[in-house]
């Protein structure tokens, strides 16, 4: 599909342009729940438009980057069911094209070398400091003549590439979100930085703004969606943009994402990329679907509990919120639960059994693991939660203490002798819900008791405690993996 683009102060005329968007993630780390929602709503847009969703691996910081964090988000992306429509980029294999554009930039005259040693700028920085002015270079390289570039060359100096900024310059864009942005090149902090220090005679190594600004218009992306804490480079690189006489692709800037504090949400808040979430028990399907909210209104009429493959169908930025989102976990277990209980008993053992395999526990059928799951599965929150739940159909469980209380009473133990000698009378191990409500009832009858008691004395020593899923269901199935009489036999 063909979109218009809304006219924006740096354009001349209206463009159509073919929605291609990417997301540009560094593998300096796991797949961050920001750049996950990030990753979302541009795949939802592309989707929505009928365009293009991109892939490119930023991985020019060479001492931090690894290919492990690489495959990370790969499989993160592809869990949350985010898929890519061309081979990923990899941003390092483009240095020399970005090299090269460095070198146009200094020829017609828009950017520089500047050989301020650092020592210089600390020095500068605090004095501006003193003075209560914020840190900005002040271009004292800009216009070096000849003699004084040579005398810095003999001195041994290693310059930084600079593109120059007018303080007179107003940048502006048509934010798909924010609306009309203004930025006064003044507000840029001096003279922007695009090549570390090298040899005066080569070029260091490119910085974000310049490869980013390089490697878009290579890909011809049409729109970059990306957080709002990219609002200031966006600035910069519109500046870029013109100086190499590129086309300028529309912006959209999305709400930060808060923790409970109101603070951006970070590593020091635990939980924060995706494969953290995924070990932890959360559904792709649950994660997608809060993500999605992190920042989006759901238009009137929709639920929010939706499947992303559904909602890119009416995704708008247009809903997308100016304001910061703020994490919910109460909000992302609802959604997750809703997922579980919606699950078939199949599907849920599916994603069960491995987890049971880890601890060494074995199905002893299909059927028997299907029903097990059917019982605990509308209790069950996190995925996890399935294997605390499960443990006492696999192994004999500890005993709390409302369980050993309840086994310490002198009734109890009878009820237990009782309905133990009844059930070396049944001939099969297996036994029927009739069964067991029979041998309830004659354990009631004959050790005169309230049914009540005797429930509560085969579910402690069964389970080891009185709170469990429903408990005739949970014996049926202990009484097929021959274990109920080894458990009531501990405590008479």
């Amino acid at each position: 599909m063909r979109v218009r683009i809304p006219s924006v102060p740096y354009l001349n005329r209206i463009i159509a342009l073919t929605v291609r968007v990417r997301l540009a993630p560094s593998p300096t780390g796991t797949l961050h729940l920001g750049t996950a929602r990030t990753a979302l709503f541009n795949w939802l847009f592309a989707k929505k438009e009928g365009g293009t969703f991109l892939l490119r691996i930023e991985d020019t910081d060479i001492e931090r980057s690894k290919e492990e964090y690489i495959k990370n988000i790969y499989d993160g992306l592809q869990w949350l069911g985010i898929n890519w429509n061309e081979t990923p980029i990899i941003q390092s294999k483009r240095i020399n094209e970005h090299k090269t554009i460095i070198k146009s930039l200094i020829s017609k005259g828009f950017a520089y070398r500047c050989y301020a040693s650092e020592s210089e700028l600390n020095e500068m920085r605090e004095e501006q400091k003193s003075k209560g002015l914020a840190p900005k270079y002040d271009n004292r390289h800009r216009n070096l003549t000849p003699e004084q570039e040579s005398e810095f060359i003999n001195a041994g100096r290693e310059p930084v590439i600079r593109f120059k900024i007018s303080d007179q310059k107003i940048i502006s864009w048509n934010d798909l979100i924010r609306g009309k942005m203004t930025w006064s090149g003044k507000d840029l902090g001096g003279d922007m930085v695009i090549a570390r220090r090298a040899p005066a005679n080569s070029i260091g190594d490119p910085l974000y703004n310049l490869v980013v600004v390089a490697d878009d218009s290579a890909m011809k992306i049409s729109h970059v969606i990306r957080g709002e804490d990219h609002i200031a480079n966006t600035a910069k690189q519109i500046l870029l943009y013109e100086a190499l006489d590129l086309n300028i692709p529309v912006f959209a800037h999305t709400p930060l994402i808060l923790n409970s504090e109101g603070k951006k949400l970070s590593k020091r808040d635990g939980v924060t990329s995706i494969s953290e979430f995924k070990k932890m028990g959360y559904t792709s399907e649950a994660m997608a679907n809060y993500m999605t909210l992190l920042g989006w209104s759901v238009p009137e009429g929709i639920n929010e509990r939706f499947k992303i493959s559904e909602i890119s169908e009416i995704f708008s930025f247009k809903k997308v919120n100016k304001a910061s989102a703020k994490f919910d976990w109460d909000k992302l277990n609802w959604l997750n639960s809703q997922v579980i209980h919606e699950m078939s008993a199949e599907t849920l053992l599916k994603n069960l059994d491995p987890l049971f395999k880890e601890n060494g526990w074995y199905l002893p059928s299909q059927e028997w693991g299907e029903n097990l799951v059917d019982l605990i599965g509308p209790s069950m929150v996190l995925i996890n939660d399935g294997v605390n739940q499960a443990k006492p159909f696999f192994e004999e469980p500890e005993l709390s203490n409302d369980g050993k209380k309840q086994l310490e009473i002198k009734e109890s133990k009878e009820i237990l002798k009782f309905i133990l000698d009844k059930l070396e009378t049944l001939e099969a191990a297996a036994f029927s819900k009739e069964e067991a409500l029979d041998v309830i009832n004659q354990a009631t009858k004959n050790c005169k008791v309230k049914k009540g008691l005797v429930m509560k004395s085969i579910r402690a020593a069964l389970f080891g405690t009185l709170n469990g899923p429903d408990l005739i269901q949970s014996w049926i199935l202990l009484s097929r993996f021959s274990k109920d009489r080894i458990r009531i036999s501990r405590f008479i």
